[in-house]
């Protein structure tokens, strides 16, 4: 299975399991000129909350580690996947496409890109 398909398949699931009831369409509603605002602020809110359900996996991951718990920590890693690949899903990211492109930009970087570590 491709990425891609991965991404739909784990946003399928998260839609079926809630996760994306809270999205502006309940909002949608307004369909003024100035509630175009609203559903801004409404979607970079949803946006900023995706976000950081993926991060909170990598804290759940960070724990693991700490914890010396090696099952726990791949479970969380692979949910880290799980979000992006939902968050992509959602968002219609093709992210095969973007990581192929950012790789060849990481190419021609210098070594750790100039910074120190």
């Amino acid at each position: 299975m491709q990425i891609s398909e991965l991404c739909k398949k784990a946003h399928q699931n998260a839609h079926d399991k809630g996760f994306w009831d809270s999205t502006y369409e309940s909002i949608a509603f307004l369909k003024d000129e100035a509630s175009v605002g609203i559903i801004s602020a409404v979607d970079q809110a949803f946006i900023s909350q995706k976000l950081m359900l993926i991060v909170s996996e990598l804290g759940e991951a960070l724990e693991a580690l700490r914890k010396g718990d090696n099952e726990n920590f791949e479970e969380e890693i692979a949910d880290v996947f799980i979000r992006l690949g939902d968050f992509c899903g959602g968002y219609e990211i093709d992210i095969e496409k973007v990581i192929k492109w950012k790789m060849g930009v990481n190419e021609q970087r210098p070594l750790l890109h100039n910074k120190k570590f």
